[in-house]
């Protein structure tokens, strides 16, 4: 099997590589982080109009790149090496995937807000009650009249801060955790009757608490495709993940090897020594590990659902087990002052915990994977 990117992905990368190298240094991050908005909208502008990397997944025909998995793998594992704070994953990944799987009007229309950066769409699915199961859902889409009546609460709602719309999953009919009667919604994050508590994540990122109370929506804001499609949409996510788990888990290697060049003890570098070298030799292995299994997950995510399923959890499981020795072995290597704001390596090892359990920890993607093979048996 050939694993090599064609020209066009090759592209990509490059083109999105030298842009963050220029733009997205370490000190300019701390800087947007520390500022008010906690990010500069002017990336996310150049993003769009300058790189075109906001279309890298949309077709071509919708003035995208033609792309599509593979090219938001690529995406993300470069984000993930700058541990950029973009909402790509949400806008892009998400919501974007939604919008290509469902097709129709709102498709035609929101996918070139996005491609353009015109768009930021805040994904709200999680609810305190509701772990990781999808169907866990109390938040509430009424019909009423032509449209709805969305009341509910949503929380940790990553990018929420910035976003546009919020897409947000809602129970039309049923009862909590049946799978039947949950739905996506779209919303625009103008509308009258939602409320927002905002905070920043230990990773960087900005998220909010979500409240719905009668918020009024049109019934073309009802995205069709129920449980399965949101099943679909959070494993691709899922994948996504795992992509930028690459660029962290590389980045901390490459930092830690570095340091351990430069740290001297007992008048030698700390690398000299075997039992650090034998460490290294561990991470090296582990990242590279990563990068299979993201990469077996995102070739896999257009096989029936079953299988797709089972592909995701097995790569999640292992990328949250890796990311963790990787980030850990890390800060053990550097010490005290590794977990310093100082260093880059605390804030890569802060995000590698938080993609550890994003979409699922290891042991609920193993729990999932197993009662797949069950089924199958």
């Amino acid at each position: 099997m050939d694993f090599s990117y064609t020209e066009t992905q090759d592209m990509v990368r490059e083109t999105l590589a030298r842009f963050l190298a220029d733009t997205y240094d370490f000190e300019t991050r701390k800087k947007m982080l520390a500022s008010s908005a906690g990010r500069d909208p002017g990336i996310w502008r150049a993003l769009a109009s300058e790189l075109g990397i906001l279309g890298a997944p949309f077709a071509e025909a919708q003035g995208g790149l033609g792309g599509g998995a593979l090219e938001n793998m690529i995406v993300m594992e470069e984000l993930g090496k700058v541990i950029a704070i973009e909402p790509y994953l949400q806008t892009v990944v998400i919501a974007g995937g939604a919008l290509k799987h469902v097709g129709g009007a709102i498709a035609d229309a929101v996918i070139p807000q996005i491609m353009a950066g015109d768009a930021i769409i805040a994904f709200g699915y999680a609810e305190p009650q509701g772990r990781y199961d999808l169907a866990n859902v109390r938040t509430t889409a009424k019909a009423d009249g032509a449209g709805y009546t969305l009341s509910g609460h949503k929380s940790v709602v990553l990018a929420a801060p910035w976003a546009s719309h919020f897409l947000v999953t809602a129970r039309t009919g049923g009862s909590t955790r049946e799978r039947d009667g949950v739905e996506l919604v779209l919303v625009d994050a103008s509308a009258p009757g939602i409320a927002r508590r905002d905070y920043p994540t230990v990773d960087g990122m900005q998220a909010s608490e979500l409240y719905f109370e009668n918020v009024a929506l049109p019934g073309e804001a009802l995205l069709p495709g129920g449980i399965a499609l949101i099943e679909r949409i959070v494993d691709e996510a899922t994948a996504a993940v795992c992509g930028e788990a690459c660029g962290v888990a590389r980045k901390l290697h490459e930092g830690t090897l570095d340091y351990a060049k430069q740290r001297k003890q007992f008048g030698q570098p700390i690398g000299k020594f075997q039992v650090l070298q034998h460490r290294l030799a561990d991470m090296f292995i582990e990242t590279e590990q990563i990068v299979s299994m993201a990469l077996m997950a995102t070739l896999k995510l257009d096989l029936p659902a079953d299988e797709r399923r089972a592909a995701v959890s097995l790569a999640k499981a292992k990328v949250a087990r890796s990311i963790r020795f990787v980030g850990q072995n890390a800060i053990q290597t550097h010490g005290g002052i590794g977990i310093s704001d100082e260093l880059a390596i605390g804030h890569y090892f802060k995000r590698a915990t938080m993609i550890e359990s994003q979409f699922g920890s290891a042991d609920w993607h193993l729990e999932r994977f197993e009662q797949l093979a069950l089924a199958d048996a």
